[in-house]
């Protein structure tokens, strides 16, 4: 007998679980406590700016493998955007310079060797900061690999607090290596930058819910789990608001959920459970335009650009919405939000009008500061070092999400990962 796989948490890690599983003949019931799944990557109607928008921007590399089988699985491939090329647009606002890094297609990193292709003002020797990252292990931060000079400024830094959502002084070295060593190491292939065309929950979650539906898996939302009931070491209930759930012996769950709720889940019937008890925020800022922008060059050709020298990290373009992503916030938490968007505004006056056919207006038609406050766990090595994996000492219970240790940073192909890790700590088969 198969059984029922009850998945908590309908976030990116759940999704990919139960995507992992339908199809596989055991059944699948998700749980999700919100209205909608999708959890940090979803879209909803913003009645101020009267539009649909995403809760946050997420950029995707041809790297994660995980992250296109889901897609791929749902059906979703063609919901994306991206310029099909390892090509990334960036200006430097603190010295008045623009460029586009062009990674070689291959493996070899001749990029490197042709000036216009390269970060501006690098030298050779700054790549050994690679080295050092894909090598580091334990205590080592990413600032400990870090060798001065406009590589580290211009590329490395701006790329290590977006994949770590931390500060380079303290995150973790052996986080940001394992990144490197699955993209930028693998060569351009492995770099094609790719993004949710008309959002979030159009990419990552309204195909995963309709393909679910198809295989006859069941989707609850509005649905709790509130606690659980352990016994002989396994858990044979699970309670919500309104009832309480009874599991057979071959009834089996997977805990999708953010670390702080999963902690107070499981406490109780784990004693010594560690999880992530220090967090990052993500600030995303999206401004509405009464015309729609006109790119021009590698802008229009990737609909991104990076930004360094300033509050702004990223610029998305998607019809009259221009959103701007800053991570490791938390150094941003006590300044003055509208100030802060106001600061943000002119920034994107200068790093954008010479990349439009029209400058921008002085002030955008309309505004919304999206501010995610517990959006990673900090990682750093402390951090890491507390996330537990998939399997527990509950025979029938796994853990999964971006915080649980998956090797990498809490990024979407790590949170599909852990979905996909809890399935196979559970002994489910997966369909080829």
């Amino acid at each position: 007998m198969a059984g029922i796989l009850h998945i908590i948490g309908g976030g990116m890690a759940g999704l990919a679980a139960a995507v992992d599983v339908a199809g596989s003949g055991t059944r699948v019931i998700l749980h999700e406590a919100g209205r909608s799944c999708g959890g940090r990557a979803r879209s909803y109607h913003d009645r101020h700016l009267d539009c649909r928008i995403d809760n946050g921007n997420h950029l995707l590399l041809s790297a994660n493998s995980t992250v296109f089988r889901y897609l791929g699985i749902t059906g979703a491939l063609d919901t994306l955007s991206g310029p099909g090329e390892p090509i990334f647009p960036f200006v430097d606002l603190a010295e008045d310079a623009r460029w586009t890094l062009d990674l070689s297609r291959g493996r070899l990193p001749l990029w490197v060797f042709q000036p216009h292709r390269r970060v501006p003002d690098m030298r050779l020797p700054e790549l050994q900061s690679l080295y050092r990252l894909i090598k580091a292990e334990g205590q080592t931060t990413v600032a400990d690999c870090l060798l001065p000079g406009a590589f580290t400024r211009r590329l490395l830094e701006p790329f290590s607090i977006s994949a770590l959502n931390t500060l380079s002084d303290v995150g973790s070295a052996a986080l940001l290596g394992a990144v490197v060593r699955e993209s930028l190491s693998l060569g351009g292939h492995a770099c094609v930058p790719w993004f949710a065309r008309d959002g979030l929950s159009e990419s990552l979650v309204d195909p995963a819910v309709a393909y679910l539906e198809t295989m006859n898996a069941e989707v609850r939302t509005q649905s709790r789990i509130t606690g659980l009931d352990v016994a002989k070491g396994r858990v044979t209930t699970l309670h919500t608001a309104q009832d309480s759930i009874a599991l057979s012996e071959h009834d089996k769950v997977i805990v999708a959920t953010t670390a702080p709720v999963a902690e107070a889940l499981l406490s109780p019937h784990m004693a010594g459970l560690m999880t992530p008890n220090a967090f990052e925020s993500i600030l995303n800022l999206h401004f509405r335009l009464a015309d729609t922008p006109r790119p021009l060059g590698s802008f229009a050709q990737c609909g991104f650009m990076g930004v360094i020298g300033g509050v702004t990290e990223w610029v998305f373009l998607r019809g009259n919405i221009l959103s701007v992503t800053v991570s490791a916030a938390n150094r941003y938490a006590k300044d003055d939000h509208e100030e802060l968007a106001r600061t943000i505004w002119q920034e994107l006056r200068r790093a954008c009008d010479a990349v439009l056919e029209q400058p921008l207006p002085e002030t955008p038609d309309a505004q919304r500061i999206v501010w995610e406050k517990r959006a990673t766990f900090a990682a750093t090595p402390e951090q890491n070092r507390r996330r537990p994996g998939s399997a527990t000492p509950l025979v029938n219970l796994a853990l999964a999400g971006d915080w649980t240790n998956t090797g990498l940073p809490a990024t979407l192909e790590g949170a599909m990962r852990s979905g996909l890790h809890a399935v196979q700590a559970l002994g489910l088969k997966i369909p080829s």
